[in-house]
């Protein structure tokens, strides 16, 4: 379309460009020059985009360690912080979280869930899964469980499918000592199967929610310890004013008598009263007076005094008979008129008449009494004779509480110390989990394992070791990486790894470098091994063995695709190098520079080895010579040797 002019009229004319005519031959070559130019973005590409999701897993990961730090045994935000995490980084349309609830699956955590799958949940709460179902799978099996399309499934009917649309689904299970204790599933609308790498990384976040679910329990543990002795002492002294000075007395129990028995006293109408506490050989010992007394009764009743009174006097009766003694007039009572002497000095000298005693009873034992009187005759109503009652179960409050605060500050040491070993257990934990992730980039599993079984990590320290280095890349990689397919690429960059990396583990190989189509393994660091040079030789069988049926593949499918290894064995120097956050472990030295520079100079299917790994694998392994070799960073030509096979046992 032609643009106008601002003030109107015809159209601007834009004249011709003039091109410069176009030279033979020069098409093909900036066709070919756009081809490698676009082969380098997509390395570059891939590249990119698989260090941002690694670098997306590792923050994820952090994030969710922080979460669980920083929760103090609350689980709803690790568990929204996990399912988030594992639906974003997986592609997943939604996710739902469930903890093993009797006989069903509660769900504990959701993300982006669509909202009539929500709703219809949220009327299920508890989901029982019937035979066969996926669920019911994962708990049989305890295994991972991932369908393609869950409409091909004969059992999977109704809402996953009816209201949330799910065609394919993960489900991963939290696992315990080998007892399923939930499931993470996450789930796409689309026909689309998680890959490997998304499985492994959601079956990480599941280990995370297990380690927060053993950190909650033990701190719920702790703190229903902690509200169990704070209720019994709380229900025991929150009553009243007496109940006041009870919490406020620290345990002392003088205070709380003398507060007891002044309120009974005074609020009763009293003249006077006493608290007798029961001893041994039926003896009793005053705890408390209030009131003035006569002197002859000041004199023998001071606090502390011990004494054993006749079977017949009322306060001795109340410790036989363990329900309130009241009597109306004691100068009626039979103990005055039997005579007995405290009786009789009770109404003659001190004006006795009306009194009350009332037990305090301790789980049916009878633990002392409030007695108090009145030099009138004027009997105790029944609304006194309970408030003396509920002083007396005061009282009893004070002594427990007296014993509970004892045992509580018994106790508080203990609680101290397990609240400090749970929160070392729980840093250890989170340690552990970090150093496993860092360790298992570049070692085995059972040599990541035994390093955190050590409790240290002073192996990977900058340190010198006498190893056997190999190294292993493949032949004709680079022209086939510039001329093949990308997906044909990483087809057999997978297919390589794979072959290679688990014959690594099993022979124990540290993984020093893993770049491209080139690996470098050590042996003997950082666990030490017997004779490294066989079993990196060892090793290089069978390395061979598997990659001669890849390239075999590969040639049928037209590709010249080989390999080659070099091994050496000396000295080097090893430890982590990199900075926080990507760390790698390295061999530094001679010995890695010549087991590089054999596997160039090896021909396809060839295994060249050092003159030191040669005598040391001499009796085990047949080899051949094939000269000298003047290797580059090497002063002296070196001698090598190409390995034939293991000799016979015979």
């Amino acid at each position: 379309m032609r643009r106008r002019a601002k003030t109107g009229g015809e159209p601007v004319k834009r004249r011709p460009r003039k091109t410069a005519p176009a030279k033979r031959g020069d098409a093909p070559k900036a066709a070919r020059r756009a081809s490698s130019a676009g082969d380098r973005e997509t390395e570059v590409a891939r590249l990119t985009r698989e260090r941002d999701e690694a670098l997306e897993q590792q923050a994820a990961t952090s994030e969710v360690l922080g979460v669980i730090r920083s929760s103090r045994g609350e689980l709803d935000p690790v568990f929204q912080a996990i399912l988030g995490n594992a639906t974003r980084i997986c592609e997943a349309k939604f996710g739902v979280m469930q903890l093993v609830e009797a006989d069903g699956f509660r769900v504990v955590a959701m993300h982006d869930v669509p909202s009539a799958y929500t709703e219809a949940m949220q009327r299920n709460p508890v989901f029982r899964p019937a035979i066969g179902h996926p669920l019911d799978r994962l708990a049989s099996t305890k295994h991972v469980v991932h369908i393609s399309d869950v409409r091909a499934e004969q059992r999977m009917r109704g809402w996953l499918i009816d209201l949330a649309r799910a065609r394919t689904l993960l489900l991963v299970p939290l696992l315990r000592d080998n007892a399923v204790l939930g499931v993470i599933s996450i789930y796409r609308q689309e026909v689309r199967p998680f890959t490997e790498k998304q499985i492994a990384l959601v079956e990480n976040f599941a280990a995370q929610a297990v380690i927060a679910i053993e950190n909650a329990r033990l701190l719920n543990e702790l703190r229903q310890r902690t509200t169990d002795l704070s209720e019994a002492l709380e229900r025991q002294t929150a009553t009243s004013g007496v109940l006041k000075i009870i919490s406020s007395s620290s345990g002392e129990l003088q205070p709380v008598f003398d507060a007891t028995l002044a309120n009974a006293t005074r609020l009763c109408e009293a003249s006077f009263g006493t608290i007798w506490l029961h001893e041994t050989d039926g003896q009793m010992r005053m705890a408390a007076r209030h009131g003035p007394l006569p002197e002859a009764f000041t004199d023998k009743w001071r606090i502390g005094t011990l004494f054993r009174p006749s079977p017949s006097v009322p306060t001795a009766r109340v410790f036989h008979e363990r329900r309130p003694v009241h009597i109306h007039d004691l100068k009626e009572d039979s103990s005055y008129l039997d005579g007995d002497a405290l009786a009789v000095a009770s109404v003659d000298t001190a004006g006795i008449r009306s009194l009350l005693a009332v037990p305090m009873l301790m789980d049916a034992t009878i633990i002392g009494a409030i007695t108090i009187y009145r030099r009138e005759v004027r009997p105790f109503i029944e609304k006194q004779i309970e408030l003396v009652a509920n002083f007396a179960a005061q009282a009893v409050i004070a002594i427990k509480n007296a014993r509970l605060l004892r045992e509580l500050r018994a106790r508080t040491d203990e609680v101290e110390k397990l609240n400090q070993q749970l929160e070392r257990r729980v840093a250890d934990q989170v340690g552990e989990i970090e150093r496993m992730g860092r360790l298992r980039r570049f070692l085995p599993p059972q040599v990541a394992d035994l390093i955190v079984a050590s409790g240290g990590e002073k192996q990977l320290e900058s340190h010198r070791r006498e190893i056997t280095a190999l190294f292993c890349d493949l032949r004709g990689f680079t022209g086939f990486s510039e001329s093949a397919d990308p997906e044909d690429v990483i087809a057999l960059l997978r297919g390589y790894h794979a072959a290679i990396g688990e014959i690594i583990i099993k022979y124990s190989g540290t993984l020093e470098r893993y770049a491209g189509d080139g690996v470098m393994v050590v042996f003997n660091d950082p666990v030490p091994v017997d004779n490294p040079a066989l079993q990196a030789v060892l090793m290089a069988l069978e390395m061979r063995d598997a990659l001669g049926a890849l390239t075999d593949k590969w040639r049928r499918l037209g590709h010249d695709i080989g390999f080659g290894i070099g091994i050496a064995h000396g000295y080097a120097t090893l430890g982590t190098i990199g900075f926080e956050g990507r760390f790698d472990y390295a061999a530094i030295g001679t010995v890695s520079n010549v087991a590089s520079r054999l596997c160039d100079e090896a021909k396809p299917g060839q295994i060249l080895i050092s003159p030191r790994v040669q005598m040391a694998v001499e009796n085990a392994i047949a080899v051949e010579p094939v000269g000298e070799f003047a290797l580059k960073g090497i002063r002296r030509p070196l001698a090598a040797y190409n390995v034939i096979a293991a000799k016979s046992a015979n």
